[in-house]
């Protein structure tokens, strides 16, 4: 989708990269703290528009920082009112599917405009 995929946990490093590589996304860093989160998205954003995913209470403040927010629907309440998407399963691959409909439907709004 042409999308740099950052996992950012507060996991130590040898752990997240394993999974990182396995998941096959382009960045790893972990070992981040709470309110490390809000800040690395921030800084994230000099670069571009950011999307963060998140299921837990210290992904609160970081879904409210990003762009867009999403929660995974079985992550806690304070994530879910956080963010401004809400997944309603607990599975990562939902979220290029609502990005792709997110695309066809901002596409067929532009279509009906003009």
């Amino acid at each position: 989708m042409g999308i740099h995929v950052v996992m950012l946990t507060g996991d130590n490093e040898r752990t997240a990269k394993a999974i990182g590589t396995k998941a096959g996304v382009d960045e790893v860093i972990a070992g981040v703290l709470p309110d490390g989160k809000e800040s690395v998205i921030r800084n994230m954003q000099q670069k571009g528009k950011v999307i963060m995913v998140g299921d837990g209470i210290n992904d609160a403040p970081a879904l409210t920082s990003a762009d867009i927010g999403i929660a995974i629907g079985a992550g806690a309440d304070v994530a879910i009112d956080a963010a401004d998407v809400v997944l309603m399963k607990s599975c990562l691959s939902d979220v290029p599917a609502a990005m792709r409909l997110s695309r066809a439907t901002l596409r067929n709004i532009h279509e009906k405009i003009v």
